[in-house]
């Protein structure tokens, strides 16, 4: 017979990263199990259409549920203090789920401009398309939500920090707001992590994750997760998950648990060496601005340091010189690699203004301060000096 000790509620997040939700078979085995089927057998005809009436929990098909995503599920919702979760394929297919399963046409949702390319096209292009009204406001302004917020609104999604200029959303002042007009409140909480930011805590209602990112955090695999609330999660978010089918892998959702084991100890070491990075660049000439919420001179350092318990490793700069002269610093990188992925045990670096964020106007760029000579950083688990060699020497060349 299978051991499966129950968690215990003493525990902290990196007893629960660990040991969380884990859901051991008949052949106690101490590692978690792989459970790559498709489909689970019954002993009577009778036994499925229980099942499938939901008169009795268990496990019918891996694109509703299987046990080795369960496992994942039931540990990010530890980790996060929620009540449950769903994972998906992907965080993109988090984020589209996540609204699209509670808007009908004629809602009204609002959304912070600063938030990645794919999360506005959502909010700005599909949406609109079923009859959903959008209104878009410059997230840290709280003026502009008040003013979005005043009639009838169904759900309101923020990022923060922002993707890719770091901006930080008071996520307890939009969340009171945002109530006030009848909207839940989701937070793409992927460059905080779960260990650096609680946005339940501060008011929000779900909160989605790219799992791709710190979760695995070592470019392995791709996954995302939606958590909240049992009534949302089970009555609203499952039939919408159950039916357009954006589920999972069993082999996805075990390398996630497994990244899930060190993701405390990677979390650290990011920050610091981010901190290190970002310091380096402040003081760095030559360069038209250094954003990162762990310095002071960051416009909202100070509501970062009352909602995050650190920064995060995401660092964002911009070269004089425009696209050619950021091109030039880019390909002379000689360890950092040039990728549009974040949150890797290898520092990583990108160009928004052609990649990540291409698909919006010149204008809209601009009113998120993505110039042609931006590049946002994501910094690794490499020893600290030698990124800012890279950099440095890179520098030299342009």
């Amino acid at each position: 017979m299978a051991i499966n000790k129950p968690v215990q509620d003493s525990w902290r997040p990196q007893t629960l990263a660990v040991r969380g939700g884990t859901r051991r078979s008949e052949f106690g085995e101490t590692g978690e199990a792989i459970f790559a089927t498709s489909g689970y057998v019954y002993e009577y005809a009778e036994q499925a259409e229980d099942a499938f009436k939901d008169r009795v929990d268990r496990f019918i098909y891996s694109r509703f549920s299987n046990p080795t995503v369960d496992m994942f599920q039931d540990r990010m919702a530890l980790i996060e203090g929620a009540d449950t979760g769903k994972a998906t394929a992907t965080g993109m297919a988090a984020v589209f789920a996540s609204m699209a399963c509670m808007v009908n046409a004629g809602d009204h949702i609002v959304g912070s401009r600063a938030v990645f390319g794919s999360c506005l096209y959502i909010m700005t292009e599909i949406l609109p398309r079923y009859g959903v009204e959008t209104t878009i406001v410059d997230g840290t302004d709280l003026n502009q939500w008040e003013d979005a917020l005043k009639r009838p609104t169904k759900l309101v999604f923020v990022e923060t920090p922002s993707n890719p200029g770091l901006d930080i959303i008071d996520i307890r002042a939009v969340s009171e707001l945002a109530h006030k007009a009848g909207a839940k409140v989701i937070v793409d909480n992927v460059f905080a992590s779960p260990l650096l930011q609680k946005p339940m805590q501060l008011g929000a209602d779900i909160v989605v994750y790219s799992a791709t990112k710190h979760i695995d955090g070592q470019g392995r695999c791709l996954g995302g997760i939606v958590l909240g609330d049992t009534d949302y999660c089970e009555n609203t978010l499952k039939p919408f998950l159950r039916h357009t089918g954006p589920s999972l892998s069993p082999f996805n959702a075990w390398v996630l648990l497994k990244g899930l084991e060190t993701l405390d100890l990677r979390i650290q070491r990011h920050c610091a060496n981010a901190q290190v990075v970002a310091g380096y660049l402040e003081g760095k000439d030559g360069l038209a601005k250094v954003r990162y919420p762990g310095l002071a001179s960051h416009p909202q350092h100070e509501l970062a340091a009352s909602q995050m318990s650190d920064f995060g490793n995401i660092v964002t700069f911009s070269l004089a010189g425009g696209k050619d002269a950021t091109f030039r610093f880019m390909n002379a990188l000689k360890m950092i690699d040039i990728s549009n992925n974040l949150g890797d045990s290898k520092s990583l670096m990108t160009h928004p203004a052609t990649t990540t964020h291409q698909r919006l106007s010149a204008e809209d760029r601009e009113s998120l301060g993505i110039d042609d000579g931006m590049v946002r950083l994501s910094v690794g688990l490499e020893d600290p000096e030698d990124v800012m060699d890279d950099l440095e020497q890179a520098f030299a060349a342009v």
